[in-house]
């Protein structure tokens, strides 16, 4: 019965059982992986719309904002809880934020010193450098020139990045997601 029900949905049975092979396979070496904790520089934070890698869980570094509605403490990165803060722009819509020190992030210059959430901080939109999805904004001192290099920022103790949480992935939690190839759907 089974075996008639493979071949009506055009699919073979040993086709199906290889793809669930494959994907228990996956899914043990990553728990493996972070276990034995092999994973080299933590979890890594990716973009929710195209999988691009942003930051590892080392460059997380709050940065303390008395502008902030509310404030509470995430596992954003697994067993590691990092503080999490929650913002409104003047349009009325809200943010929960986590800063970290840099993250592979496009910043689109000028920088604006109006409705910061960081005082003594000037802020500029940070998408995605893949899909120009945006992820937060990256801020830097307000006595700094409007628009400065990549370099010039990177190279800052005193620049950071403030990214939404919800339009962030973890690559644990993204490598433990299976779609279901249509052809196994009935």
């Amino acid at each position: 019965m089974a075996h008639s029900c493979c071949v009506l949905m055009g699919v073979s049975w040993w086709s199906q059982f290889k793809f669930i092979l494959q994907c228990v396979v996956v899914l043990l070496q990553t728990e493996y992986t972070h276990a034995c904790g092999t994973s080299g520089t933590g979890d890594l934070l990716l973009c929710r719309s195209c999988g691009h890698e942003i930051a590892p869980e080392s460059d997380a570094s709050f940065v303390y904002s008395r502008l902030a509605l509310s404030q509470r403490n995430n596992t954003v990165f697994g067993k590691k809880r990092v503080p999490v803060q929650l913002f409104e722009n003047p349009q009325g819509y809200q943010f929960e934020v986590l800063t970290l020190k840099k993250a592979d992030v496009r910043k689109h210059w000028p920088a604006e010193k109006h409705f910061t959430w960081f005082p003594g901080h000037s802020w500029t939109i940070a998408t995605c450098p893949r899909c120009r999805a945006h992820l937060g904004w990256a801020f830097q001192p307000s006595d700094w020139p409007s628009t400065v290099t990549s370099q010039q920022f990177e190279d800052s103790q005193q620049t950071f990045v403030a990214l939404i949480i919800h339009r962030l992935l973890r690559e644990h939690v993204a490598s433990s997601l299976l779609v279901t190839p249509r052809s196994f759907k009935s």
